[in-house]
């Protein structure tokens, strides 16, 4: 009996079809709701690992500027910027991929604007891409002779570099340079791009002349020699003007430490050519030999006050290391061969001479 009175049967026989229907919508409804979350997901899980690109080598031109320092991202937000790729997403994720972009160098390149990822960063990695011009400056030149060769070469007008040299703090000159930049500005070859200017070009010279010095040990060893670093870089310029084959460079050295110990007037030409402005002859005449300039040598005994020209390497290296031996004297016998001959004596000497003259009656147009 219910409680509200009805007679009721002790056992209720279940529906058994109705049930069995009931749990197959259940798990049609369950299916359905699984694949929808498992399209969604995968769409959004798509969306999550892809990032904007464009396709393809791209079109037009756009110079772009790798500063000094940059990361792979840095450049990434650069090329964003001037829509070279669509994100800098996009191609930080395929310089990872590449070992080769950790070597991208500072300067200008040459792309192009809506590039795919991987196009641009191959087009960065290939060479042609970057804008930049060589010049090369010669070991010996003076500082007048350089910056006509520099702007010769680069386009950038005389008077800038002269407006450079005037402000010396700017280059960085090293403290024995005493605020010139004769003997500083390092032979070599410089790449040239469009952001070089005057005075980037020669605090890049003055800097690898700093480098190469500070590689050799100059501070010691002029300090070993007795001298002063600016001493031993105006015996290197002397030695750079000179002397003509290698094995000479340490001997040439030799002889002017050797005179100077001596108080010998070093008498060399090239200091006189330098007082005179002079580059084009390898003798000199008695009237400039009697020129009063503290770079005439057959005047004044000792070193000249500076640098008469940029030493290179193996010229600063030679007055670091002068050759053993007790030669005072030196005479290029033949100037277009470079044969140089040594001597102790001043009767061997003059023998030496008499035979350069015989080359200068050959040559008169040059002596």
């Amino acid at each position: 009996m219910s409680e509200l009175g009805f007679r009721t049967t002790a056992r209720v026989r279940p529906r058994r079809g109705r049930g069995c229907l009931a749990v197959f919508v259940a798990f049609v409804i369950l299916g359905g709701a699984v694949a929808f979350v498992a399209v969604k997901g995968q769409s959004y899980l798509a969306n999550a690992f892809t990032v904007p690109d464009y396709s393809g080598p791209g079109q037009g031109e756009v110079v772009v500027q790798v500063s000094p320092g940059d990361t792979s991202r840095d450049i990434a937000y650069t090329l964003e910027g001037k829509d070279v790729v669509k994100s800098a997403e996009a191609f930080t994720r395929a310089a990872r991929k590449d070992s080769r972009a950790l070597g991208i160098q500072p300067g200008f390149y040459r792309l192009r604007e809506q590039m795919g990822a991987k196009e641009a960063l191959a087009l960065i990695l290939d060479p042609t891409a970057r804008i930049l011009e060589r010049v090369t400056v010669p070991e010996g030149r003076r500082v007048s002779r350089t910056v006509a060769i520099l702007s010769e070469e680069t386009g950038i007008p005389k008077k800038e570099f002269a407006a450079a040299l005037k402000d010396p703090e700017s280059l960085e000159l090293p403290p024995y340079a005493k605020g010139g930049a004769e003997g500083m500005l390092f032979p070599a070859t410089y790449d040239i791009d469009p952001g070089t200017t005057a005075n980037s070009l020669l605090r890049e010279m003055v800097a690898r002349h700093v480098e190469v010095a500070e590689g050799l040990g100059l501070a010691a060893g002029a300090r070993d020699l007795g001298f002063s670093p600016r001493q031993v870089v105006t015996v290197a310029s002397l030695v750079e003007a000179e002397a003509r084959r290698p094995e000479d460079f340490p001997r040439v050295a030799r002889v002017i430490y050797n005179r100077l110990a001596e108080e010998q007037r070093l008498e060399l030409d090239s200091t006189v050519h330098y007082a005179v402005n002079r580059y084009d002859t390898v003798s000199t005449t008695r009237k400039e030999r009697a020129v009063s300039s503290r770079y005439n040598t057959y005047r004044h005994v000792g070193l000249p006050p500076g640098p008469i020209n940029a030493p290179g390497e193996r010229a600063l290296q030679a007055a670091l290391k002068p050759a053993p031996g007790g030669w005072l004297f030196f005479v290029t016998v033949n100037p277009d061969s470079g044969e140089t001959k040594f001597a102790q004596t001043y009767s061997e000497h003059d023998q030496y001479v008499a035979e350069f003259q015989q080359w200068c009656r050959a040559n008169a147009d040059r002596c």
